[in-house]
């Protein structure tokens, strides 16, 4: 998933940063809160991890806007003030869960898979299941039936993509933006380097990335599970 993180302690938003990459997610992180706005304006994220005290623009006024847009991309805010009214405030400008400082990191990307699962479906766990091939978003493992697939971060990345929306076709751009955030120099090429890896790991499983060309890609199971 793609992530916009909009934080100004660098050491916590270096380590939420750590934690998600590490995980094969693409990390967008932004400490101005006005400048972070503007980003939300004319680019897509599967999750915002929104902190409320920030320079240029305050939390709530950035979430307030983004839900006046008629966006519904998940917020998950952060704050460091416990109080009741805050917490309320954060949920009534739109916010779909919270956490108070200081937390736990290993909570913090439990509550985000959970948005996450709620925005792609409303699955009630996190394995996604597409022919015999099986990912946890948890722990990242990958199955071919009874056999685990070694794939790279962006490869899991690249998987959990098509598997959580099996025949959907997914343009180049689309897993561009998805896969690679403002500092990663890629290309569209790139995409076809990361399916064909793919699909050579995925070789004898029974389902296919199949490219539809002029259109992009998409995951068929060939038991239509």
């Amino acid at each position: 998933m793609r992530v916009l993180l909009i934080e100004d302690t660098h050491d916590v938003g270096e380590a939420i940063c750590r934690r998600f990459q590490q995980t094969g997610h693409t990390v967008d992180w932004e400490t101005d809160g006005a400048a972070a706005s503007d980003i939300l304006g004319f680019t897509e994220y599967d999750l915002v991890i929104l902190d409320v005290m920030l320079p240029g623009m305050d939390g709530f006024s950035i979430l307030k806007k983004l839900r006046q847009a008629k966006s519904g991309v998940p917020v998950l805010v952060l704050t460091a003030r416990s109080e009741i009214d805050d917490r309320v405030t954060a949920l009534d400008h739109g916010a779909d869960d919270y956490l108070v400082k200081p937390f736990d990191f290993r909570e913090l990307e439990a509550r985000a898979r959970v948005l996450v699962r709620r925005r792609s479906g409303g699955d009630a766990t996190n394995l996604i299941v597409c022919g015999d091939i099986s990912l946890d978003r948890a722990n990242r493992n990958v199955m071919v039936g009874k056999r685990e697939i070694q794939l790279k971060r962006r490869e899991i990345a690249l998987l959990e993509i098509l598997a959580s929306r099996p025949g959907k076709v997914f343009s180049k751009e689309e897993l561009l933006d998805q896969l690679f955030g403002f500092d990663d120099a890629a290309g569209a090429n790139a995409i076809e380097l990361y399916i064909g890896r793919l699909r050579k790991k995925l070789d004898g499983a029974r389902a296919r990335i199949v490219t539809l060309r002029g259109s992009g890609y998409q995951l068929i199971s060939d038991d239509g599970t």
